[in-house]
C-alpha cells in the first residue's frame, strides 16, 4: 500500500496550479473553532479517536481530499507526530499537507492568520477534527461559496447534551443568514455552530485583533467567532444546516457516544443505488456486523473478497453432494458468501481504499462463485438422478448456465471498458449500459437459491438460471453491438 506524503516547512501554493475558490482547508486537531483547548496529553487528543477503522484526523483528511480540497494546512500541537503517523497507514494522501506548530503559530495571534491568508486564494475551509462529516457536505460548500461571503455549518441542538461534549454557541438566524450567536441551550429548535466554517481569505488578513480568549482557562481560541460576528453584522454569513441526510451530514465526536452515532451515520451512507431489495433488507444489515469484525482485524477489501469467494466455493462443493440436507447447508453458505461480499465494498468505502482492480476482482470472483454454484447444483442433481434416462438434464442446464454466465462476464467487462472510454454512440446507449450494469451488481438471487433448496427443488432453480444466464448474455450482446459504439476518437 502506498503511503501518505506530506510537505513540511514548504509553501503549499502550487506554482504551476491555480488554486482558487474553496480549494484550501485548515485543520485544528487540538482546538475547537469557538472554544480553544490546550495542554492535552497525546492519548487524550480526540483527533486520534478511531471511528470505523480510521482516526478522526485521518478520516477528515481523506474526506477533504475526496471532496476536491487541493491543499491542507494543519495547525497542530504536541500531537503532531502521532497525527503524521496516522497518515502513513491505509489510503494514500495525495494532496500537499503543511504542518504548522501552534507553539510557533499561536491560534489567538492575528499574525498566524495573516501568514495563512497569504497562501490562500479565494476562500478556505477551517475545521476542527473531533467530528465526522460527509464528502457531500464539503462538495456542497465548494459549489456554493461566494466571493466575500462566509458560511457556517450548523447542527440541530440536542435537548440534553452530556457535559463532556463541546458546547459551541447557538445561532440566531434570519432565513439563511446569521444574525448573532447566543449561549442559550433551552431552545429545542436552535441551531448550534459546528466546527466547520468557510472564510474569505481577506478576512484572515483583516488585521482585526480579537479580544483575549477566556472561554477555557489556559486555552487559546482562534478569532473565528469575532470574525463571524463582524461579517454577520454586514449580512455576509450564510448558515448551512445539516441533519441526518445521507448526502449532507455532520456529527460531532467528543466521546464514545458520539463515536457510535458517527459510525451509524457512516454505515447508513454506504447504501448504493445498485442494491436490490434483498441487499437492503437482509444482506446489508448482516454485513455490517462482519464489516466491524473485518475493520478490527484490519483486513483489506481484496482479502475480504477472497474470503467470500472461498465460502462460495465451499458452498458449491456441498451442493455437489446432492442430498437435501447438503443443499440446505450449501444455500446457507452461499447466503453467507453474499453477505460477506457486501463487506468488502463497505470496508473499501469506509477506509477510502476503493480501486479499479478491487472493483474488477469483486465482479470476477462473484462470477467464479456463480459458475461454481451452477456446476455444483448440476453435479448434485446428476448424482441424485444417476442411472435414470433423464440424468443428462441437470448437466445440460448446468452447461447452459455456466456458459451463459461466462459469456456475460466477458461482455460486461467490454461494456465497462466502453463506458470508461465514453464511447457510446448516443446517451440512450449509455443509459442502457448503466441500467444493465446495475443489475449485474444485484445479489438478490442468493435468497432464491435458498428458497428452492428449502423446498427441495434445486433442479428447478438450475433450469431458471440456465434460461436467465443465456438471456442475459444475449442482452449484453445487444448492449455492446457495433451500432451502439462510437468509432475510436469519438466520445
Amino acid at each position: 500500500m502506498e503511503r501518505a506524503r506530506g510537505s513540511e516547512g514548504k509553501g503549499v501554493v502550487q506554482k504551476d496550479v491555480e488554486l482558487e475558490g474553496l480549494s484550501t482547508a485548515i485543520l485544528l486537531p487540538s482546538a475547537g473553532l469557538f472554544l480553544g483547548r490546550s495542554n492535552l496529553a497525546q492519548e487524550e487528543v480526540g483527533a486520534l479517536r478511531k471511528v470505523a477503522g480510521l482516526s478522526l484526523f485521518q478520516r477528515a483528511v481523506l474526506t477533504l481530499q475526496r471532496a476536491g480540497i487541493r491543499q491542507l494546512i494543519v495547525l497542530a500541537g504536541a500531537e503532531a507526530e502521532a497525527l503524521k503517523h496516522t497518515l502513513t497507514k491505509g489510503a494514500r494522501v495525495t494532496i500537499p499537507v503543511r504542518w504548522m506548530p501552534i507553539r510557533e503559530f499561536p491560534l489567538e495571534d492575528q499574525r498566524t492568520w495573516e501568514a495563512l491568508a497569504a497562501e490562500i486564494r479565494g476562500s478556505c475551509l477551517v475545521a476542527g477534527v473531533e467530528a465526522v462529516f460527509s464528502r457531500g457536505l464539503i462538495e456542497h460548500l465548494r459549489r456554493s461559496v461566494e466571493d466575500g461571503q462566509a458560511v457556517i455549518v450548523a447542527r440541530p441542538q440536542d435537548r440534553e447534551e452530556p457535559a463532556s461534549r463541546r458546547r459551541n454557541p447557538a445561532l440566531q438566524v434570519n432565513g439563511d443568514r446569521l444574525v448573532a450567536f447566543h449561549n442559550q441551550t433551552g431552545h429545542e429548535t436552535s441551531q448550534v455552530a459546528a466546527d466547520c466554517v468557510v472564510l474569505p481569505a481577506q478576512v484572515l488578513a483583516s488585521g482585526t485583533q480579537p479580544a483575549p480568549a477566556t472561554a477555557v482557562e489556559g486555552s487559546s481560541a482562534p478569532p473565528i467567532r469575532r470574525w463571524l460576528e463582524q461579517l454577520a453584522a454586514e449580512g455576509r454569513v450564510r448558515v448551512w444546516p445539516v441533519g441526518g441526510s445521507r448526502e449532507h451530514w455532520y456529527c460531532e465526536v467528543p466521546d464514545a457516544v458520539g463515536a457510535k452515532q458517527a459510525e451509524r451515520l457512516l454505515f447508513r451512507s454506504l447504501h448504493l443505488d445498485t442494491e436490490g431489495i434483498v441487499d437492503r433488507l437482509i444482506n446489508r444489515k448482516l454485513s455490517r456486523l462482519w464489516t466491524k469484525v473485518f475493520l478490527a482485524l484490519r483486513l483489506s477489501p481484496n482479502t475480504i473478497t477472497m474470503v467470500a469467494t472461498v465460502i462460495g466455493l465451499i458452498a458449491a462443493f456441498v451442493f455437489g453432494m446432492g442430498t437435501y440436507a447438503a443443499g440446505l447447508l450449501a444455500a446457507l453458505l452461499f447466503q453467507l458468501s453474499a453477505v460477506i461480499d457486501c463487506s468488502d465494498g463497505e470496508v473499501a468505502r469506509l477506509t477510502f481504499t476503493e480501486s479499479p482492480f478491487g472493483a474488477w476482482l469483486d465482479i470476477a470472483m462473484d462470477n467464479v462463485v456463480h459458475i461454481a454454484i451452477f456446476a455444483g447444483i448440476a453435479a448434485g442433481a446428476y448424482w441424485t438422478m444417476a442411472g435414470s434416462d433423464h440424468a443428462w438434464v441437470p448437466l445440460a442446464f448446468g452447461a447452459a448456465a455456466v456458459t451463459g454466465n461466462a459469456v456475460s462476464f466477458s461482455l460486461v467487462n467490454r461494456a465497462q471498458a466502453i463506458r470508461a472510454a465514453q464511447r457510446w454512440r448516443t446517451p440512450a446507449h449509455a443509459a442502457w449500459c448503466e441500467f444493465v450494469l446495475k443489475k449485474v451488481a444485484s445479489r438478490d438471487f442468493s435468497v432464491v437459491v435458498f428458497v428452492f433448496a428449502l423446498i427441495g427443488k434445486l433442479l428447478w432453480f438450475l433450469a431458471l438460471a440456465s434460461v436467465g444466464s443465456v438471456l442475459f448474455a444475449l442482452l449484453m450482446l445487444w448492449v455492446v453491438r457495433p451500432s451502439a459504439i462510437a468509432p475510436h476518437g469519438r466520445s
